[in-house]
């Protein structure tokens, strides 16, 4: 007699047959019913005025990169205008479901009336490891050399890309243009090194050029941690899915609870991320910030090579992001230019500003459209004189700047890359002028700098870095009115007499400020404002501003050398040198100068415990100590910030 388990096995295998036909029963029971889904759909175009077409390019190494490429409409002969990103090129041809090309372009990144009127072909293309493209991402991927021994860069792949564009796309002339803003900026500097001979012109605008000096990741040593989150989303994977979250309404809580923006990143698991655990190991300017400077690789470059391709650099003086990057590139390179290649725009605007509105910013008034003015005037004829096979000699000057205070633009035949000086003196009474200290002034003036109470850098509520809703202010920051910090006991305010002439600055205020600490490492933030007077009939908002012309902030662990850090001599007098942003300004009479210092800017630079430690990323608790700032002025220890003083025309 069979057990248990063999009667369990000899009823199953009866069963099977009558589950097959009771399956082919069932199936027969229903007519066919197929999916109204097509296979592939094949979209109706004809009413559209572009035609847009995808490839995947490869590339020398065999790595495809996805490529969105819009051709007008009967274009012929037509100028191609490239923009590498890691932001997504579907994303950026799609901003709106519309047989235009304009309004499928009209979103970031695209200077659109320029791109329409023109008759330009436009590409956009995803970098290796972003969105649509193969191969692995690397944070501003480094150049070929120490800090990235493959083969392939930035360059090789715009090279390679403009190689099968001109190659592929018949309605072209077979002449390229590259442009970009910030991180696209930067993959428009990278091709100007072996450049293509089909790559006619650039416009990188809003650069990144130098990460720790003065760009997005660290200004002067000082970390700027409300970038974590970019970091984060940006490099944590392909298409940007991974959020950074927050469970306050205010930053400055979001980063003073965890202590160090170290241990914050830890907590978030940001660790996990290759480019965040580079950015932890060095601190400090050694090689591998020094290899990736773009304003050093250029210059190296264009000292060997010469400079084959035409460029126009553009900086925003109120650039709330990339602020050192443009200028950095043309201090480095202007005197190289031995054929008047390098150009330059400086524009009255926040980070990518000059392809949007420009009549005003924030309460900044302007009275004209100083984004489309450029665009219409300068830009669109340089990118033409290049381009097009038709093009007549351009009108523009190797400078364009806008001039602010007289609120008009410039056409210069260079920007002063070293300006004779004129010392703005800190004085005793907090008063500031150009006439040296009296023998008799107090040698000091005293505050208590606290890390448990950092200054903040706009009034709290401290909102996300950020663009789309319900941050929307955070392009204005560097024209916040500076009123409230000025009353704050741990901010000094240095003031001038009112203006009776006007001063005219051109050029980079360099801040020579002569302060002790009691601690042993300390921040130190110079900012030069222009006061208004108290009440402004023309604009009475303005009544009383104080308007940032130019802030920025020094580690003082770097203050004598940014590779080599060291401790602070306690309560000695010790002189901090730095420059401050590009100005082209005109302080009017009835007016005043103002001078602020202070020993944080929170939450967007990281907290300097006081105390020195060995990286302040992972600065304990208990390191974190008040100390007593003094800043200098008597006749041997002069503070100043020295002025690029120009004389009016």
């Amino acid at each position: 007699m069979p057990d248990c388990r063999t009667s369990i096995v000899l009823a199953f295998a009866l069963l099977l047959p009558c589950a097959a036909i009771q399956s082919q029963t069932d199936k027969a029971q229903y007519p066919d019913y197929p999916s109204e889904t097509p296979a592939n759909l094949q979209p109706v175009t004809s009413s559209f005025n572009y035609d847009r077409r995808t490839a995947e390019i490869p590339m020398r190494d065999g790595v495809k990169l996805h490529t969105v490429i819009l051709i007008p409409k009967g274009a012929a002969h037509a100028p191609i205008l490239l923009t590498r990103t890691p932001y997504s090129a579907d994303a950026q041809t799609t901003y709106a479901p519309s047989t235009h090309m304009e309004s499928i372009l009209w979103g970031y990144d695209n200077a659109v009336d320029v791109i329409v009127q023109g008759g330009y072909i436009r590409v956009i293309q995803d970098i290796r490891g972003k969105y649509g493209s193969e191969g692995d991402y690397v944070m501003n991927r480094p150049m070929h050399g120490p800090q990235n021994p493959t083969p392939v860069d930035e360059s090789t792949d715009t090279y390679d890309s403009i190689d099968w564009l001109v190659k592929n796309t018949p309605e072209s002339n077979g002449k390229v243009g590259i442009l970009g803003i910030s991180y696209d900026g930067f993959l428009a500097l990278t091709p100007l090194i072996h450049p293509h001979p089909a790559l006619k012109v650039a416009a990188p605008m809003n650069p990144m050029v130098d990460g720790w000096m003065g760009d997005d990741w660290f200004h002067n040593g000082a970390f700027r941690q409300q970038n974590m989150p970019y970091i984060y989303e940006q490099a944590a994977t392909r298409a940007n899915t991974a959020k950074w979250w927050s469970g306050s309404f205010d930053d400055y809580d979001v980063y003073m609870r965890p202590g160090s923006a170290g241990e914050l990143g830890k907590q978030r698991g940001l660790e996990q991320i290759g480019f965040w655990k580079k950015v932890l190991a060095h601190p400090a300017y050694d090689a591998f910030w020094s290899d990736q400077a773009m304003d050093k690789l250029l210059a190296a470059d264009f000292k060997a090579e010469g400079i084959k391709v035409p460029f126009m650099l553009v900086h925003g003086l109120w650039d709330q992001e990339d602020i050192y990057g443009p200028m950095a590139v043309y201090k480095a390179v202007k005197p190289l230019d031995k054929d008047n290649k390098v150009f330059l725009t400086l524009g009255p605007w926040y980070h990518g500003q000059q392809i949007a509105k420009g009549s005003s910013l924030a309460a900044v008034q302007f009275g004209s459209d100083t984004a489309a003015w450029w665009r219409m005037h300068v830009l669109a004829p340089f990118l033409a004189h290049y381009l097009k096979d038709d093009a007549s000699s351009m009108n523009v000057a190797p400078v364009t700047a806008y001039e602010t205070g007289e609120d008009d633009w410039q056409k210069l035949n260079a920007w002063p890359v070293a300006p004779k000086m004129k010392p703005l003196y800190l004085q005793s009474d907090f008063k500031l002028s150009f006439t040296a200290n009296a023998t008799n002034s107090a040698a000091f003036d005293e505050y208590i700098s606290d890390p448990a109470k950092p200054v903040p850098f706009r009034a709290r509520p401290n909102q996300p870095v950020g663009y789309e809703p319900p941050v929307t202010t955070w392009e204005y920051w560097l024209v916040d009115d500076q009123r409230e910090p000025s009353g704050r006991s741990d901010v000094l305010t240095y003031t001038t007499d009112v203006l009776t002439a006007p001063v005219h600055i051109q050029g980079q205020p360099l801040v020579n400020l002569i302060a002790s600490t009691s601690g042993t490492d300390s921040d130190w933030v110079v900012k030069l404002i222009d006061v208004y007077p108290d009440e402004y009939p023309a604009n009475p908002q303005m009544g009383g501003y104080q308007l940032p012309i130019g802030m920025d902030i020094i580690r003082g662990r770097y203050r004598e050398s940014f590779t080599t850090p060291k401790p602070i001599e306690s309560n000695k007098p010790l002189a901090y040198r730095f420059n401050l942003p590009p100005a082209n300004h005109v302080f009017l009479p009835g007016h005043r100068i103002m001078v602020q210092v202070q020993s944080s800017w929170f939450p967007l630079y990281d907290r300097n415990p006081q105390t020195y430690v060995e990286n302040i990323f992972w600065a304990k608790p208990d390191d974190y100590k008040k100390a007593t700032q003094r800043v200098y002025h008597e006749p041997s220890n002069a503070s100043a910030v020295e002025l690029p003083v120009v004389d009016q025309p």
